[in-house]
């Protein structure tokens, strides 16, 4: 099935626009290519809705098995013009990316999460265009990393159908021949100021405003520091945003930040300097059509409607990189969010793959930067010792955890991080533990304790024991099904009923809202996923008991403590 409207024709990143861009989703010519005997020149028979993977429904093709190769072709009727640069983006592209703009070739990008662009100036013609992709994926390579996407022919456990090639918007900017090319925010809620740091081919002007009146403005080659005349702080809740207009000669970009302060002290999560618990959930992006790709931006803007329904303040983003449009909403809506790399796939004890997570890592950050809903990061799950039989390896996966937890700090100095989510924490400001125990005495019993003083076991890594010095959040918890259906996937016992899974929803986390040790909590999960029945939606978003009795059951624990 092939879509007769252009698909997702919204502009994918609110967080940098210009006036002059053209969206190219839509309808391609395609062709998968599992034996790799094509090239660029080949004809391509098939057709496919970008930005859907073609693994998808939505894509008009909807093969789930292994691709190892696909090929894209658009034609462009463009004018080549001395007077501007055209920009060609791509929100994500799954996994290795090779692109022609007509006959030359452009630089390889590896990676499938995050964003990059090219300038295709120089190499377009007058009148028709053709950009052709190759891309390559090898979900089983040990050197990339694939998060959540199944490594089998099939789903299976807590892993899904796979996404191959484009899955998130390709467009084109038209830019003058000096304009600039990145900025970050570095907001100062204390002293009511943002500094931007700007790469441009020239002077940058900056004006912030807030709801139309203009509070503040300068100017700078590389660093501009702008004083706010009014106060207006972002928090859980309240998405409050400064609307910023950048100008270099004739280039003008829409921008925003929110002004707000992170840090972790004395075992709480401070925004603003008032302690917030974090009362998060799992979401992991999937989407009964789309797979990665959500099937509209009403659907991106839902799973945050969903989620604070049943009375969470914000989620993980969990072995995903999403959107910058979701990030976007998350920031209009004062919803707080990690963000996560998808590191399954790699092991953190080879150096090969921990570098290809660190290039794709870096551009992640880069990207992301200046979402204020982004409140942490953290780029490694579940690292266990388990899976070694040699000290050599342990050795070399502390060695690797350290080094992507100072890389991370490096990149981006205003925000925590903690290095491998229920994993082995080596280097870390926040320590996490996923528990996915079913029983709540036996929950109570082992928190209690915790929580009088007693040391608390890592049930879940099962090699360490928390020494109660760093903050904790219990980062992973719950997972409960409904009486699932044969072949369905969950965390130990099942309810048997949407009462059953409210009371044992509840119990749980009371046991965690109730401890002053614990800073934070985040349920699996918001909604179920092909085979995985956890969520407290169907994988379609219909509600498995009312939102009202979970939200309860969370909100006897305010969300900003004074």
């Amino acid at each position: 099935m092939i879509l007769n409207r252009q698909p997702r024709a919204e502009h994918p990143n609110p967080m940098c626009v210009r006036d002059s861009w053209h969206n190219l989703n839509g309808i391609w010519e395609c062709e998968i290519d599992n034996d790799k005997k094509l090239n660029k020149d080949s004809v391509f028979t098939q057709k496919i809705n970008v930005p859907f993977a073609p693994e998808s429904v939505l894509s008009g093709i909807g093969i789930t098995d292994f691709i190892k190769r696909i090929w894209y072709r658009r034609h462009l009727n463009i004018s080549k013009c001395s007077n501007f640069r055209t920009l060609l983006h791509f929100g994500a592209c799954d996994y290795e990316t090779n692109v022609w703009i007509n006959e030359e070739k452009l630089e390889t990008h590896f990676g499938g999460q995050s964003s990059f662009t090219y300038d295709i100036s120089d190499y377009l013609v007058d009148g028709d265009n053709v950009i052709t992709l190759c891309v390559d994926d090898d979900t089983c390579s040990p050197l990339q990393p694939s998060g959540k996407q199944s490594m089998l022919p099939h789903s299976h456990g807590c892993y899904y159908t796979r996404t191959t090639g484009i899955w998130q918007t390709v467009w084109l900017e038209f830019v003058p021949k000096k304009y600039i090319h990145s900025f970050k925010f570095y907001p100062d809620a204390e002293n009511v100021s943002v500094r931007i740091e700007v790469e441009a081919d020239g002077e940058v002007e900056a004006y912030v405003f807030y709801k139309y009146c203009l509070l503040g403005q300068g100017k700078g080659k590389d660093v501009i520091n702008v004083k706010m005349s009014e106060k207006h702080l972002w928090e859980p809740g309240h998405g409050r945003l400064y609307t910023v207009i950048l100008r270099c000669g004739e280039d003008k970009i829409s921008s925003y930040f929110g002004l707000r302060s992170t840090q972790f002290k004395d075992g709480k999560y401070l925004l603003n300097g008032k302690s917030v618990f974090q009362r998060l959930v799992l979401d992991q992006g999937f989407y009964p059509d789309g797979i990665y790709t959500a099937p509209t931006r009403n659907a991106l803007e839902n799973d945050i409607n969903i989620s604070l329904a049943c009375g969470f303040n914000g989620a993980r983003l969990h072995q995903k990189v999403f959107e910058p449009l979701f990030l976007h909403y998350c920031d209009t809506r004062g919803y707080i969010v990690w963000g996560e790399f998808p590191s399954w796939g790699v092991s953190a004890a080879d150096d090969e793959g921990k570098n290809a997570l660190l290039s794709e890592w870096k551009e992640v950050v880069d990207r992301d930067f200046n979402h204020p809903s982004i409140i942490g990061w953290c780029p490694l799950n579940e690292t266990m010792y388990d899976k070694f039989n040699d000290e050599n390896a342990k050795e070399k996966q502390a060695e690797n955890t350290k080094e992507i937890y100072y890389f991370t700090k490096k990149y981006d100095p205003t925000r925590p991080c903690i290095d491998a989510s229920g994993g082995i924490h080596y280097e870390t400001d926040c320590y996490d533990i996923h528990d996915y125990e079913q029983d709540p005495k036996v929950y109570g019993e082992r928190y209690d304790s915790f929580a009088n003083g007693g040391t608390l076991y890592d049930h879940y890594s099962g090699r360490q024991n928390y020494d109660g010095k760093l903050p904790l959040f219990i980062s992973e918890y719950g997972g409960t099904a409904i009486n699932p259906e044969e072949g369905a996937w969950g965390y130990g016992n099942c309810a048997r009923t949407s009462d059953e899974l409210v009371e044992r929803f509840t119990a749980l986390s009371d046991v965690l809202l109730r401890n002053e040790r614990i800073c934070g909590l985040c349920y699996t999960q918001l909604y179920d996923i092909e085979q995985e029945k956890n969520g407290l939606y169907t994988y379609d978003r219909q509600p498995k008991a009312d939102p009202e009795l979970f939200k309860n059951a969370l909100e006897k624990k305010a969300a900003i403590e004074e």
